[in-house]
């Protein structure tokens, strides 16, 4: 076994950074320490000598130095600011002068006191104190540090990021393994690195040729060579720390109390301070700007994107935390998570998922066990807005909609959810799963409604030039409704025809229109479950038809096939009421879409033929209802194949390169949210007939007509009084329950505490939205009134 204590010359501390073999002809071990002063505004050869009465000065202090010729400064400098501390290698001092600095009520004169430095820059009036062994770093302007153990940085030093530097070998890199346990979407991190970045480098692991520029583009993102120092940026606040290696600080950081930080990049700015306090240990990883870990967190190989947070024992382990996020207590392995992402329990634990953000994790949820399969190879995939109830227990593999919330049961079998905004609930006396699409709309649009401006509120991030979409109301959550509206519909047929059948029925309790048309799907002789496609549109025909004209209960009940794992019944509750949710949230993102876009109408044009001509009638011949999250903003499929068909290519060539493509794709989205809408208004003005069930595959739609088009506009201003009336009710039933009430002596008590249900906060702000509506919609009626009148 290799001795770990090697005994070295005394003048060697401090010196011999960079091996020899990796210096090229007439380059110093200083080669890269220089040019990173020099990116801090500062020259190295503005630095000089010590006279010789300040040299009296500091030996007179106590302090001792290797080779005093090699201790610079650049005046003005105090020496007597100097006491007590041992020096090796090259030190180099800025402006130290009689001043104070203050942080936090703590107060100190500037100097270097009680100290052992080795091969440092120190900027202007800093305050070191008590700091055992402090090692090849900068140190910028007005830093302070004190009662530091060990603050130092290796030659190969990496910073967190997934390199390999110029003497090492390649199975020494830093991956993460995000989103599936087994490494089989492995990634680099690197220091800017986004949600996005991490979810196109670990999801198209089929494109090969795109696997490879991603690692081409983060090696060529870093310099490999040896001799890298570490810094501490200018304002930064360092106390009472035991072990900092390796670690890269931003400005104005604030770094307290921690065990150990090691292998890593912290992020921080003026803007967007970075704060690490007490009991924290981080292991090779990234800190975005604005993050804050705090309180015994543990995190290993991660990322945290800007404004995300730790805190309470939290641990963090291959993952990719996204903007915005809060995570406290838990535990989470091996996942990759959107933007505005809230787990706040220490019984709840998270492995092996995609969790496409604005998600909520209860106390006691379990998603994904890891104990559940004969492999760890299982993954768990969550659109936005996933919410598992308290005590949730899911398996992998799993896939989940939009806004699915979970009741709370050990759901014993994998789930594939495809209806959005979905209610999902485990029937474990009678032995059925039940769903109820919708939920979120008809039964606590409080909720979604909130959620949305706690979003918006809660990100920080000071660089918001890629533009998240916080609205449940999004393309995104659209395009799973079209699926969700075409299986509600086939599903609503087939159990009319199991019911018809099974009941010796012609079906004539049904009313006229669907008479007739179960009279031409009888004539055709179909069986639904094995049909021609032409047959199959026929029974979703009678499945709209019936969702349209019916009010729940229907008089069968409504199943669907591959939600679910397992041959039990999986139940549809309310399909009425879903159905007509699901067409009234498409009514409504579309209106709020089109709105801005009528406001902004020139006063002489009329707004209808401006809306036409702006998106023309090719946007409805060419609808795309494929849309894709791209880690917080929201991309048309065929611009994201456009996006890695360039990647691959060679067009886009580095990280920023693509970052830049982003912001361009996020600053198109209103323009091609607005064409969605468009076509979503044409998909709406068809009749619910044979001919008119439209199947979200296809790629032509009529426009609607200007006559549609003021009816549509109507039905939102009689909406929004509705969204009023049930955020107020959903809420109001809370101050009403008794059981809520029995913990007050008296409704003058409960007030005291809750305040009048009418005067919340959250239902005044969305009476106020909805108010803005109807009357940007009474103002486009009115001008369609005036151009109607006139034509």
């Amino acid at each position: 076994m290799a001795k770990e204590i090697r005994i070295l010359p005394e003048t060697k501390v401090g010196e011999g950074f960079i091996p020899p073999q990796y210096l090229g002809p007439d380059e110093t071990e200083y080669r890269i320490r220089d040019e990173q002063l020099r990116l801090l505004g500062k020259d190295p050869s503005d630095y000089r000598s010590l006279t010789t009465h300040e040299l009296e000065i500091l030996v007179r202090n106590n302090n001792t130095c290797n080779d005093w010729s090699h201790f610079l400064v650049k005046g003005p400098f105090c020496p007597e600011l100097v006491r007590n501390n041992l020096f090796s290698g090259l030190i180099r001092i800025s402006k130290l002068e009689h001043v104070s600095l203050e942080h936090h009520d703590i107060a100190m004169a500037a100097g270097i006191f009680n100290s052992q430095i080795i091969a440092c820059d120190i900027g202007d009036n800093c305050i070191i104190s008590n700091c055992a062994y402090l090692s090849h770093y900068i140190i910028d302007d007005h830093c302070i540090l004190i009662n530091n153990a060990e603050i130092q940085v290796s030659n190969h030093a990496k910073f967190g990021n997934g390199i390999v530097m110029e003497s090492e070998n390649e199975s020494v890199r830093i991956t993460l393994d995000v989103m599936n346990e087994n490494g089989g979407r492995w990634i680099y991190p690197f220091n800017g690195m986004l949600s996005g970045d991490a979810w196109l480098w670990a999801k198209f692991r089929d494109r090969t040729r795109l696997q490879e520029r991603f690692r081409q583009m983060t090696d060529a993102r870093f310099d490999k060579r040896l001799g890298r120092y570490g810094i501490i940026g200018r304002n930064s606040v360092l106390k009472h720390n035991r072990i900092i290696k390796d670690t890269y600080i931003g400005e104005s950081a604030y770094i307290k109390g921690s065990n150990k930080l090691k292998n890593l990049t912290i992020n921080s700015s003026e803007d967007a301070p970075t704060q690490i306090g007490e009991g924290v240990e981080m292991v090779n990883g990234i800190l975005g700007f604005g993050c804050r870990v705090f309180y015994g967190c543990k995190a290993v190989r991660f990322v945290m994107c800007d404004s995300s947070a730790l805190k309470y024992g939290a641990r963090l382990i291959h993952s990719v935390l996204g903007e915005n996020s809060t995570v406290s207590c838990c535990e989470i392995l091996n996942n990759l998570i959107f933007p505005a992402h809230e787990q706040h329990h220490n019984t709840s634990f998270l492995i092996a998922s995609l969790i496409k953000g604005q998600s909520n994790l209860a106390a006691g949820a379990t998603i994904g066990s890891n104990h559940n399969s004969r492999a760890p190879d299982g993954e768990i995939e969550a659109g936005r807005g996933f919410w598992p109830g308290l005590c949730t227990s899911v398996k992998h593999s799993s896939r989940f909609a939009s806004f699915c919330l979970l009741a709370k049961s050990d759901y014993k079998h994998e789930l594939n959810i495809k209806f959005p905004f979905c209610l999902v609930d485990s029937d474990e006396t009678h032995g059925r799963l039940m769903l109820s699409p919708g939920w979120w709309w008809h039964s606590n649009s409080y909720a979604l409604l909130r959620n949305e401006k706690k979003f918006k509120e809660r990100d920080k991030r000071v660089d918001t030039s890629i533009r998240f979409v916080y609205s449940p109301f999004a393309p995104d959550t659209m395009s799973e409704i079209f699926e969700g509206l075409a299986i509600l519909e086939h599903a609503a047929g087939e159990a009319a025809m199991r019911a018809i059948s099974s009941n010796d029925s012609d079906g004539s309790m049904f009313g006229d229109r669907i008479f007739a048309l179960l009279a031409k799907i009888s004539d055709a002789a179909v069986e639904p479950k094995a049909g021609t496609e032409e047959e199959l549109k026929l029974v979703r025909q009678l499945g709209a038809l019936i969702l349209s004209s019916s009010k729940d209960p229907l008089p069968f009940e409504v199943t669907v096939r591959g939600f679910e794992n397992s041959n039990r019944p999986q139940v549809i509750i309310k399909p009425c009421t879903g159905w007509r949710s699901y067409r009234e949230m498409l009514l409504w993102f579309a209106i709020q879409t089109v709105i801005p876009a009528l406001e902004a109408a020139p006063l002489s044009s009329d707004p209808y033929e401006y809306l036409s001509s702006l998106l023309s009638a090719s946007a409805c011949k060419n609808i795309e209802t494929e849309w894709e999250n791209l880690g917080g903003f929201l991309v048309r499929r065929s611009k994201l194949e456009d996006l890695i068909e360039r990647i691959e290519s060679g067009n886009i060539q580095s990280w920023d390169a693509l970052h830049d493509e982003y912001r361009r794709l996020s600053a198109e989205y209103e323009h091609d949210a607005l064409a969605f809408a468009w076509c979503i208004l044409g998909y709406l003005s068809l009749a619910i007939e044979e001919s008119a069930i439209w199947d979200h595959n296809e790629a032509h739609l009529p426009e609607p007509s200007r006559e549609t088009f003021i009816q549509m506009l109507r039905d939102a201003h009689v909406l929004a009084s509705e969204i009023t009336q049930r955020v107020f009710a959903t809420r109001a039933k809370d101050w009403a329950n008794p059981f809520r009430k029995a913990t007050f002596r008296s409704e003058a008590e409960q007030i005291a505490v809750h305040g009048k249900v009418e005067e919340n906060s959250a239902i005044q702000a969305v009476k106020k939205d909805m108010h803005e509506v109807q009357r940007a919609i009474d103002r486009a009626l009115e001008r369609l009134g005036t151009a109607l009148n006139l034509g």
